[in-house]
């Protein structure tokens, strides 16, 4: 999706991300640091700074060139970022599949926004790319999380341990996957 947006409550859209949030994603990654601290990794300064995030969007938008990946942002018409969906490794052909992240601003937690999202992100992933398949992890402890995707019809396929190094430690994480429809692909 690299137009239109995502209407999830009458002041809160996802849209598709644009390099110009660079700056939007340098204040959102600090003004959210303690929230988003123990999911993930130690981080260098540059991440937290606009020309850090600017060289991420770059190499996202590279990606999501290939077909590889696309993102969006929590939008309340302000230039803000409140968090952001991915969708990585789009596999077309025989896999038809993708991996899904997200984070929601801690000003947003709590409204039912990332189960709106998730929900929405599956949606599009089954109408835009047939895609058959959306995996999903969190951190073991991550319950909040977990939570959410499984109210948005995820089903837990087990623990991967030491799957990712998170805050400065191997971390043991719970795959989920979603099975976007049943019925024979057409062709």
């Amino acid at each position: 999706m690299t137009t239109g947006e995502i209407r999830l409550t009458e002041d809160v859209a996802l849209r598709p991300v644009r390099l110009t949030d660079a700056a939007a994603f340098a204040r959102a990654y600090k003004r959210n640091f303690d929230h988003l601290e123990r999911w993930d990794p130690i981080r260098p300064d540059e991440f937290y700074t606009e020309a850090g995030q600017y060289s991420r969007l770059r190499n996202f938008d590279q990606q999501r060139g290939a077909g590889q990946a696309e993102r969006w942002v929590f939008d309340r018409g302000d230039d803000e970022v409140y968090g952001s969906v991915t969708l990585s490794n789009i596999e077309l052909g025989i896999f038809l599949n993708a991996r899904m992240g997200y984070w929601v601003d801690v000003a947003l937690i709590g409204k039912g926004l990332a189960t709106a999202a998730v929900d929405a992100v599956c949606d599009h992933a089954r109408q835009r790319w047939n895609l058959h398949r959306v995996e999903a992890g969190t951190n073991v402890e991550n319950v909040a999380s977990q939570r959410v995707l499984a109210k948005c019809g995820f089903e837990e396929m087990g623990v991967s341990r030491s799957h990712l190094y998170i805050n400065g430690r191997w971390a043991d994480s719970k795959q989920f996957y979603r099975i976007l429809h049943t019925d024979e692909i057409s062709r």
